[in-house]
């Protein structure tokens, strides 16, 4: 079957979850971030994920900003920063006005010409995903925003990834999905979804029972995916 709808993951695949420490490490008196702003960034990310795996699997879901934070307090103090309580206000603020990748507008814009369907697939809590999307002026190029918390399990549970089906009526292999995260890739190729992993960052691939089909360094080609797909 022809690729008729296109599903994103958000953080990390559109929205550059990096931005938030990179930016208040740019601002004044911040010296301390500054030189450590990179693996902060990581390990509120690594820690993020990590949550969501342990939650799901102990049957504890809860708010993904409550993860969030979660990670970030881990992160802070890991990093010898977690007395700075006002830092720890900024970073969760900024998180709120993530940038999209730059290449992301055109992307979601070719797609949609093309006529397919546009949509976001994501542990993030509906609040969560409606401030990024608007903060990165996308929601003109995208059909739905679908979270997690319809269904109660994060990522790679298989109820999230039907969320899709149910949406669009479309059966998996209709689905182009796309994700920065190797393991979600990797479970919605499990699933029967047309994969592709954005692996910005050059990871070797995770071992895992299944592999994307694709494997990109940016989003730009992904509307060339879809129409050859």
């Amino acid at each position: 079957m022809p690729i008729t709808t296109a599903v994103f993951d958000a953080y990390g695949t559109l929205f550059d979850v990096a931005a938030a420490a990179r930016t208040a490490a740019g601002e004044p008196g911040r010296d301390a971030l500054a030189a450590c702003w990179q693996k902060l960034a990581g390990d509120w990310r690594l820690k993020q994920l990590q949550y969501t795996w342990l939650r799901a699997v102990a049957d504890a879901h809860g708010d993904f900003w409550d993860v969030t934070q979660n990670g970030l307090d881990w992160a802070l103090e890991n990093n010898k920063l977690d007395g700075d309580a006002e830092l720890r206000e900024r970073l969760l603020q900024l998180y709120w006005e993530l940038e999209a990748y730059p290449e992301v507008p055109a992307m979601l814009s070719r797609l949609k010409e093309a006529g397919l369907n546009t949509a976001i697939l994501s542990n993030g809590s509906p609040k969560m995903l409606d401030g990024a999307v608007q903060s990165a002026g996308i929601g003109d190029v995208l059909d739905d925003v679908l979270s997690v918390e319809s269904v109660g399990i994060f990522k790679p549970h298989k109820s999230v990834y039907d969320l899709v089906g149910q949406r669009f009526d479309t059966t998996p292999d209709q689905v182009l999905f796309v994700s920065s995260n190797g393991w979600d890739a990797a479970c919605a190729t499990g699933y029967g979804f047309y994969t592709t992993w954005v692996n910005r960052a050059g990871e070797p691939v995770d071992r895992m029972p299944w592999t994307p089909q694709q494997v990109l360094s940016d989003l730009t080609t992904i509307p060339e995916i879809a129409a050859q797909n």
